[in-house]
């Protein structure tokens, strides 16, 4: 298979700049992120921060801010292009500042390994100031299930 290519990134691609609402996973399409860039093994986003993602202080929640790196680095994981789904085994999350609501921060997912069973990937999210709001890392597993696209 073509490194730099495939159906899924060219699919990807052409969703540039419109909001992920209309995506792959219904979780995804409630987190409702912006794709800025599409490459293999590399996928780059925006989320703005709702009321619907803050703790009680108004800041992005722990939770919604893992979830936003685990269902981004699937959507990465998706686009190499492997015939068969992969599933997160470890997410191990670092939350360095905070996000607060309204916010727009910019999340980028990375493959680092990708074995023949296993694919190891980290990612970040940052604030427009530059600051690192949360990095994670996170190790996935092939699983038995075939898809069908």
């Amino acid at each position: 298979m073509d490194n730099l290519s495939n159906s899924r990134i060219d699919f990807l691609r052409s969703q540039i700049g419109r909001p992920m609402g209309g995506g792959l996973s219904t979780f995804g399409k409630w987190l409702n992120g912006t794709l800025r860039e599409v490459a293999y093994g590399r996928l780059v986003a925006d989320f703005e921060i709702r009321d619907d993602m803050t703790n009680p202080a108004n800041v992005l929640h722990g939770g919604v801010a893992s979830a936003i790196l685990d269902d981004l680095i699937g959507v990465m994981v998706y686009a190499l292009g492997r015939d068969y789904a992969y599933t997160s085994v470890n997410l191990a999350v670092d939350f360095l500042h905070a996000a607060r609501l309204g916010d727009l921060v910019t999340v980028t997912v990375e493959l680092i390994r990708a074995g023949k069973n296993i694919i190891h990937a980290e990612g970040r999210i940052v604030a427009t100031d530059g600051k690192i709001i949360a990095k994670c890392a996170t190790n996935l597993i092939q699983t038995s299930v075939k898809l069908p696209y």
